[in-house]
This record gives structure tokens, sequence and C-alpha cells, in this order.
């Protein structure tokens, strides 16, 4: 047996090792460790409860409206306080937008560009690979940043900027569109819509929508999701990276009727309820000390001496003792739609990125249909105001997956606040059972090489989870 550290990776965002311990050519185990403590759980003690939200979402600068729309949740739920529907309705747009540009991001950013590489030069695809996603020069590369850049305009309107903004309240959002607004936000999805429905999906995106079994996939062959779909077919990316098989959701965009998407567990062909104070964070692997608590209970205090067995800056969150995926493959899964559902039991690299192209095109239908609903004439702020002793839970979706904050406010001060995110998740340490992490487990059997430094099989894994370790290590 021998060992192989891999990293830093480029493309993903944050800082990432995994070590791999290699077999007869497999990968038989493997530890991922996030290499650098941030911190901001302890930043925040002591802190006005209303700091949170200033304060986490300079988190990530990728996904800091799910920061911000977490906070909001947790501090609303802390004062018992509701949004009003057309602040509700704003927000969802607002994280809508995020999430949808995060998702054409990794896909044309991220993932697509190491199909350029030369070690698959052979390959039938790799001229059309390299002229759409050889990084800095791909023409897809370009529609996309373009696409993204006019899309984040929403932001600008609704929110003031992007990323970082302070929009989101517990009540409601500081903004009113007025009408000339919500025909502008129109107008720019609509803008988005031909980008999606030309180049990256080839075809009127409700048809991709409406694609149901993993047959249905192998048959798409237009736009850039084609081109996906064929090298996947040809790599056989299908059976490369299976995860646990458990998918988590805390159901996406809460409106005040329901949530866009539904909340549950996943496992074994049916969706049980999520039971909130059946989640711990294990620290047994991670450079902490403590003990396994519950988030409301939880504390971080970084281990300085990195003594023990820790192997990461990462907590290993698990629900009812078991890991968890969490993503969009997850979301839809969860959700029921019907190709998620057939892609679940396969779960590796062709689901993740089946299920995330999935999300984009439902997303750009929800978002057009929340700004048809947007009333300048509406309220978009209520009021609320916080105890000075509560517990709140704020739980929402990003791009990458459940995202929890949990406050403890006492004397009016935050006297506990702790963030399980998504990628920690799906890049957890073992816990005290010696269990690895979604990503860990997603790595057993790749194949490596000889001679591989930086094994292709382990990259196309971790991208197709699309990390974000600033977050993990918040």
């Amino acid at each position: 047996m021998t060992e192989l550290i891999v990293g830093p990776f480029n493309r993903v965002e944050g800082d990432l090792e995994v070590r791999l311990e290699i077999e007869d050519g497999l990968v038989r185990a493997a530890y991922a460790n996030s290499p650098l403590f941030r911190g901001f759980e302890v930043m925040l003690q002591g802190a006005d409860p209303r700091d949170a939200l200033t304060l986490t979402p300079r988190i990530c600068g990728i996904c800091s409206i799910s920061q911000s729309a977490a906070a909001a949740r947790a501090l609303a739920d802390a004062a018992g306080a509701k949004m009003t529907e057309q602040g509700a309705l704003a927000a969802a747009l607002l994280h809508g937008v995020e999430n949808l540009a995060d998702h054409v991001t990794h896909f044309n950013l991220f993932f697509m560009p190491d199909f350029a590489r030369p070690a698959y030069e052979a390959r039938s695809w790799y001229a059309e690979a390299t002229a759409r996603f050889t990084a800095t020069k791909g023409t897809a590369l370009k529609e996309a940043l373009d696409a993204r850049a006019r899309l984040f305009h929403i932001t600008g309107i609704l929110g003031g900027k992007w990323p970082h903004t302070l929009a989101i309240q517990p009540a409601g959002v500081t903004k009113t569109p007025d009408a000339a607004e919500r025909v502008r936000i129109l107008s720019i999805l609509r803008s988005f819509r031909r980008y999606l429905d030309t180049s990256l999906f080839g075809a009127p995106l409700e048809e991709f929508c409406s694609l149901t079994t993993p047959a249905d996939l192998d048959n798409w062959q237009a736009g850039d999701a084609g081109l996906f779909l064929r090298i996947a077919t040809d790599l056989n990316l299908a059976t490369l990276g299976k995860g646990p098989g458990r998918y988590l959701s805390y159901g996406a965009y809460p409106l005040i009727q329901a949530r866009c998407t539904a909340t549950g567990l996943w496992a074994d062909g049916a969706v049980s309820p999520i039971d909130h104070g059946d989640i711990v964070e294990h620290v047994v692997a991670s450079w902490m000390t403590g003990t396994a608590a519950h988030p409301f209970d939880g504390t971080t205090h970084p281990d300085d001496e990195m003594a023990g067995d820790g192997y990461s800056w990462c907590k290993a969150p698990r629900i009812s003792g078991h890991t968890a995926e969490v993503g969009a493959l997850a979301r839809q899964i969860v959700d029921g739609h019907p190709l998620a559902l057939a892609l679940a039991p396969e779960g590796g690299v062709r689901a993740r990125i089946a299920g995330r192209l999935l999300e984009i095109a439902l997303t750009q239908i929800w978002l057009e249909e929340w700004a048809r609903a947007l009333d300048p004439t509406a309220r978009f702020m209520g009021e609320f105001s916080l105890p000075d002793s509560a517990r709140g839970i704020g739980l929402v979706e990003a791009a990458r997956g459940a995202l929890g904050h949990w406050v403890v406010i006492e004397g009016g001060r935050i006297a506990n606040y702790q963030i399980v995110a998504p990628t920690t998740w799906n890049f957890s340490p073992r816990d005290a059972g010696g269990t690895p992490g979604p990503l860990e487990a997603a790595l057993a059997g790749a194949p490596v090489e000889p001679g591989e430094t930086a094994p292709v099989s382990v990259q196309h894994i971790v991208r197709s989870f699309d990390p974000c370790m600033v977050c993990t290590v918040h």
C-alpha cells in the first residue's frame, strides 16, 4: 500500500487536501483535510445578535446570500418573527439568483475544464471539450460569465450589491422594488433563459426538466449538457464516486405558504421527516477539543497543538448517527423529481452533475414565477424585536446543500453560534465510530493510474460535490 497527498486543489473554493491510501491501483481509503481554520463561530461570541446578519455573509464570497438567509431565519426563529409574503418572495429571488449563478459557475468554470486535460486527447469529444472549456479561452466560459454578470444585476436591484448584501432581514427585505424594477428583473431573466436554452441545454429548458430516466439522459445530445453526458458515458462516470446513499435537504426557499422544495432525509427508497435534535457534530477526527454535541450545545475550541487523532479543521456532522450527502441532487431526490429518484441508486459523478443541471432549469422557472408575483404596492418588511434570551434555528439550502445556523441568545448577546455548512456535511472527517464522511466514502475504489500525482478520477469526484472549503471551516 502507498500513500498520496493530493492538494491543494485548483478550481475549488478554499483550501483542500486529501490523503489517499492506494492499493492495487485503487483508492482503499481517503482522508479529507480542511487545512485552514477561520473561526466565525468564535468571532460571534458575545456580539449583538444582529451582528450575525453582517458577519456571517463574510464567511464566503460565493454563497454569502445563503449565509445571510440562514442568519435571518435563525434570528426570526429566536424572535418569533415572520417575513411578510412579499419579503419572503424577494428573499427567495435573491437567494435563487445566487444559487443559480453558483451552479452555472461550477459547471462551466470548476468542473468541465477537467475534460480539457491532455490526458483525454485521444477521446472523440476532446476537441469539442477543449474549444468550449479550456481555462480562460473556452467559448463556453465567456458565454457563462457574460450571462452570469447580467443575472447578478437582479441582486443589485433587490439587494444593493453582491456579495454581502444586508437586504435580507428576519421580517423581510429592506428594498421595495417599484414597477419598473419588476419589469427589469423579468427582462434580465428572459436574457438568462436565452443563454440556458441556446448554450447550456441547446433546447428549451422545460424539455430537460421533463427527463425521467437515466436512458433519457443517455439520449440527450444538445448543448453543453449533452457534451457532458456524452463524456460521462464514454468515461463511465455513472459508476465513479458513489456516495453514502442517504440524501438530506432542509427544503429550499421558505415562502409564506411552504418551502419551494420538500424537507426530509431520503434513504432506502423512502423520505423520512428530519428531527433536528438528531443532528450531532463529532470532533474525534477534528483538530478541536470537546465532545460530540448538538449544535445548540456545540463548542468551537480549536486544538492549537493539532494533537491526537485529528486530521482536519472540519467537524463531522451526523444525523441519527449516519452520514448524509447534501446538494442539488439531494434536494431533487427529497423533492421527488422522477429523474433524481432514478439517479439516487447511481449516486456518483454523473448523478451529481445531472442533478445540478436539472436544478439550473428548475430554478430559472421558479425565478420567473416569483418575479411575476412581485407586488410593488405591498409591504416587504415587517416588525420584529429580539428578546434578551432565546434560541433560534435558521435552515436554508445553499447551492451546495443544507445550511444551518443555530443561535443562543443570553442577556441580549450571542452566547453560542454554531454553523453546519453543506461542505461540512459532505467533506467531514471520520466520526466516533470511524465512519468516513460522504466524500471520503465516495473516493474509495477510485482508480489511480501509475505515476499519477493528482489522479483525474479523484479530481472528478471532488469537484462533483462542488466543495466550498471556506464555508466548511467558517
